[in-house]
């Protein structure tokens, strides 16, 4: 079974390409960010395909830091990738952060954590795949987590984006083929401070060829707002807090809480998933350490 903490760090990870222009500001970049190692972020985003803003001419996504992202500013379809430096035994974190201006909160996860590997997810088209016709308004499959070969199944609209089901990468009387009804919002948008949202969903079908059925409940809120510093760059970014209940009939599976911080223009540049049935609205022992790499 999976850990929901895995299916929002990869259905929110791709970011494009990058440029290698050298700053100082993020002025200086086409893309109006500059990365910590001096180089300008990405500046490749069509806005013809609507999966983020442009400026009318140039189709670069440019963050308005409205507080407030929408579709256009999420870089979300078949081809892109992103690379993440992950912990997958957990480092060493503490979700609180540190107080910062205006009620707001800072995070720091630019520095070494134990068991480091930097991972690249690649957001997969479902053209040709044993599973389109099984999902046939999915926009994108990707990875679930590094130690899986997994595919989460994915749609995206102007309402966010809405996880459809789990496959294996080939078919066969051991695949995985499990469909969840309804489709389970990981991201609802537009994004802001006030935004919560819950899904309650069924999850059918084969694991690894075995019948299987269970209940998801996912509850999740933007619980704060303030910057997050990741080996990529330092980003403004709103906290999606989801806390994850499993059952099967009475009984109780798993609980789990993550943690997602989002950036215009990235999406999800750090991810935090804690102990299986964690209590604590905060912790430092955390499962995994996803962030954005350069």
């Amino acid at each position: 079974m999976l850990h929901r903490s895995t299916i929002l760090c990869a259905v929110l990870a791709a970011c494009g390409g990058s440029n290698e222009a050298t700053c100082t500001r993020d002025d200086e970049c086409a893309s109006g960010f500059c990365r910590a190692d001096g180089t300008c972020g990405p500046a490749d985003v069509d806005a013809s395909t609507g999966d983020a803003p442009g400026d009318g001419t140039s189709g670069l996504c440019a963050p308005n830091l409205d507080g407030m992202i929408v579709l256009a500013e999420l870089p979300h379809e078949a081809g892109r990738s992103a690379t993440f430096r992950v912990a997958a035994d957990g480092g060493t974190f503490d979700t609180a952060g540190t107080a910062d201006a205006n009620n707001t909160r800072r995070w720091d996860l630019s520095s070494q954590q134990s068991g480091d590997a930097d991972r690249t997810l690649a957001l997969q088209s479902p053209v040709g795949t044993w599973w389109q016709t099984k999902f046939p308004t999915a926009t994108y499959a990707t990875l679930l987590a590094s130690n899986s070969d997994l595919l989460g199944v994915f749609a995206v609209d102007a309402s966010g984006i809405s996880l459809l089901g789990v496959v294996s990468p080939a078919a066969g009387s051991t695949r995985t083929e499990l469909a969840y009804d309804p489709p389970v919002k990981i991201l609802a948008l537009p994004l802001a401070t006030s935004s919560i949202w819950t899904t309650t969903s069924t999850v059918s079908g084969l694991a690894l060829g075995i019948v299987t059925a269970y209940t998801e409940l996912y509850q999740s809120r933007v619980d704060q707002v303030g910057t997050m510093k990741t080996p990529y760059g330092e980003f403004p970014v709103q906290r999606v807090a989801t806390d994850l209940t499993r059952t099967q009939g009475l009984a109780t599976l798993l609980t789990k809480r993550s943690f997602a911080w989002i950036a215009e223009c990235f999406g999800s540049v750090a991810n935090v998933s804690s102990q299986d049935f964690e209590t604590a609205t905060e912790f430092a022992d955390p499962a995994e350490i996803r962030r954005l790499a350069p």
